[in-house]
């Protein structure tokens, strides 16, 4: 391989094509990890067994990973049989399954498996997650999973990259989830399609957690992945998960070339909203004040991880829960639940009359565990707001982060964080 600059996009896929490859190039890469969810996994099994008798073997199911996530636990038979034809294929195939209460699919694969410099994908659309520790990851079809089960590598097309430079601070009140709002509301969605958003600059500023956040909605502006170099901050969130040995340090070359760059201050940022039925459509808070709302959902792969529950907890402590309303809090995985409990803000939700559910996607897909009346409006941290996203496409969400949902839930309505912190 050359020397010349390279984005992270371009190194990972010269690393795992064993080729010098730039943007634009069709490679066939080595695939690190794979990840599959309960809505996914099933049809990626049949294509699997469709394609066995002429591969002959499974050859990657050791970099296999199944979660029941998305109906967790299951609300209807035909579910549990599909989870029940997901364990059996795990165990007939020596892959690694983990079951209901576990966790969500992303959570767990950047707690557990994926490490700085990998190459990810998964049967969900919101694998670009793990692009937060330093992986290039991005969600497929699931005939192209059960292809890089089958052979532990698939093809791909090298994306050109677009720099998001980051500066500045935080103000109160602001988060990374209201980062990654405003750069969709910007770039629309589709304003990144099949690109990689590669993320420099300033980026200490932004804690790991909040880096898996901006990561996970990558996606919603079209890209194939969004990522963050790995540095200190990302050793010392694997050391924190025991996984210290996992980490390398990844970034892009200093005159590696773009397509696009672009430039963020953080201090120029304020709380925003994503209003119905596009994720793009981007508000700040203050636009949109005061607007009724029936359910708050503080939770999924983009905002239940430890930090968020700690906001949330900070804003609803010594608070009520407007009446009017329901506040759902699901945590991302086990591991977050029980620090979650351990640190008591399970409890300041529950006693401010916040509802706790089980480690999961919840009501995110519409499934159950949250489904929205006619006519209701739900502000939730998750990803996306599209119609029927939450089970019925006569209701409205908004997009927020976990402050602006937590103070939304005291007052019962569109509330500005700031009034709380």
């Amino acid at each position: 391989m050359v020397a010349e600059d390279k984005t992270i996009a371009e190194k990972i896929f010269s690393l795992k094509s064993d080729r010098d490859v730039r943007a634009g190039d069709i490679v066939i890469a080595r695939i690190d990890q794979i990840a599959l969810q309960d809505g996914t996994a099933p049809l990626a099994i049949r294509q699997i067994r469709e394609m066995l008798d002429g591969v002959g073997e499974v050859k990657a199911s050791d970099k296999a990973h199944f979660f029941v996530d998305h109906a967790s636990p299951s609300p209807r038979k035909e579910l549990s049989n599909d989870q029940k034809f997901i364990r059996d294929f795990t165990e007939e195939f020596k892959a690694d399954f983990n079951p209901p209460g576990e966790g969500i699919i992303h959570q767990l694969m950047v707690e557990r498996h994926v490490k700085p410099g990998d190459l990810a994908v998964g049967a969900d659309s919101h694998t670009c997650t793990y692009g937060g520790i330093g992986a290039f990851s991005t969600g497929m079809g699931s005939t192209d999973v059960a292809v890089a089960v089958l052979l532990g590598k698939n093809w791909f097309r090298v994306p050109e990259s677009f720099r998001i430079d980051i500066s500045g601070d935080f103000e109160r009140g602001v988060y990374p989830k209201d980062l990654i709002l405003r750069i969709i509301g910007d770039l629309g969605v589709d304003g990144a399609t099949y690109k990689a958003l590669e993320f420099s600059g300033e980026i200490d500023k932004i804690e790991v957690e909040g880096r898996l956040t901006v990561a996970n909605m990558a996606v919603e502006c079209g890209a194939k992945a969004g990522i963050f170099p790995s540095d200190r901050l990302t050793r010392e969130y694997l050391s924190e998960l025991g996984r210290e040995e996992d980490f390398k340090e990844v970034k892009a070359d200093g005159e590696a070339e773009y397509e696009k760059e672009i430039y963020y201050s953080l201090n120029d940022l304020e709380p925003v909203v994503s209003k119905p039925h596009n994720v793009d459509n981007v508000s700040s808070v203050s636009d949109v004040l005061g607007t009724a709302i029936d359910q708050v959902f503080i939770g999924t792969c983009t905002n239940g991880r430890l930090s968020d529950l700690r906001i949330a907890a900070r804003i609803l402590k010594g608070q009520k829960v407007n009446r009017k309303i329901r506040l759902i809090v699901g945590p991302a995985s086990r591991r977050v639940y029980l620090k979650a409990m351990e640190e008591g803000l399970l409890k300041i939700i529950v006693d401010a009359g916040g509802m706790v559910i089980p480690p999961g996607c919840g009501p995110c897909v519409g499934i159950h565990q949250g489904i929205l009346a006619d006519g209701e409006v739900c502000l939730s941290t998750q990803n996306r707001n599209f119609k029927g996203r939450m089970g019925n496409p006569d209701a409205m969400i908004y997009l927020a982060s976990p402050a602006t949902a937590a103070a939304s839930a005291i007052k019962g309505e569109i509330t500005d964080p700031r009034d709380f912190l």
